[in-house]
């Protein structure tokens, strides 16, 4: 199965280059974000570190997610801050994320969860190219959306 284009995730967030995102999103997982903020108002992802929803990205209501100062910023997918804790970012540090869709139950918690479809994460190792345009703008911790 080929693997959906992603779309431009957003604005980039403060600390990391324009022109090397660190997370994107795929239009069919936009799609379901901006139904999904329609409803619910401003949104973030938060990376799950694979405690009960595996590696999913958690969507949640901004403001029902307490972001803590050792949570990394990542980048911005369809408007939508997206976190990583630093620990898990420590692990993830050398991949770019991409946000996709797929039919079947979301996290319970997570915001997609009542809708039938689920977020989940394709990535990919950086290019050499990325990785060495990225070494002098590791994204800091504690960033707030």
């Amino acid at each position: 199965m080929d693997e959906p284009a992603p779309t431009p995730g957003g604005p980039a967030g403060p600390g990391t280059p324009a022109e090397v995102e660190k997370v994107a999103i795929t239009a069919a997982a936009a799609d379901l974000v901006a139904e999904l903020a329609a409803e619910h108002g401003p949104l973030l992802f938060h990376q799950s570190g694979g405690c009960c929803d595996g590696s999913s990205p958690m969507c949640y209501p901004r403001g029902e997610f307490l972001v803590g100062d050792a949570d990394v910023l990542l980048g911005w997918v369809a408007d939508q801050p997206f976190y990583m804790s630093a620990a898990q970012y420590e692990y993830w540090r050398h991949t770019h994320l991409t946000v996709d869709v797929v039919p079947g139950r979301g996290g319970g918690f997570s915001v997609e969860a009542p809708t039938g479809k689920r977020f989940l994460i394709r990535s990919r190792v950086f290019t050499d190219e990325e990785a060495r345009r990225l070494e002098t703008h590791e994204v800091p911790p504690g960033r707030r959306h």
